[in-house]
């Protein structure tokens, strides 16, 4: 299971077509992780303080059937860390009647900002910051 925010579709996020504009799409990702991490206990903010910050790697974004203006979609945050120097934050666009409608999959590193690279362990740099896996489920 993983955490999961409603985010309501407005008109000047759509496209020429009358859907949801592709980039939006990430915008909604990146709320859910932003949101995700502090529902988890991490606050970006805090992170930047202390000279850390997250940083999106890749992206890679697979639509599945299209959004228009008057939904609400269900934008998940699912975190799993591995070995090295990045995770993943993935992420499910689903309307209200279950349709999914993207799914998203981030590469996401913790960069060091005085150094301009990676933190070797970016899960203990997250922990550090209150960062707990377990309240995303």
């Amino acid at each position: 299971m993983a955490w999961s925010i409603r985010i309501p579709v407005r008109s000047y996020e759509l496209d020429a077509l009358g859907h949801l504009n592709q980039a939006v799409y990430h915008q909604y990702a990146e709320v859910a992780r932003v949101e995700g991490f502090a529902a988890a206990g991490c606050h970006w903010s805090s992170l930047i303080e202390a000279g850390t910050a997250p940083v999106l790697l890749s992206a890679t974004i697979d639509y599945r059937r299209e959004i228009r203006a008057g939904e609400s979609v269900d934008v998940t945050c699912e975190v799993k860390f591995g070995a090295g120097k990045t995770f993943r934050a993935d992420s499910t666009i689903t309307k209200l009647d279950g349709t999914v409608s993207a799914e998203i999959t981030c590469v996401i590193g913790v960069m060091d900002l005085a150094r301009r690279k990676l933190v070797a362990d970016p899960r203990a740099a997250l922990e550090a910051h209150g960062f707990d896996l377990g309240k995303l489920d």
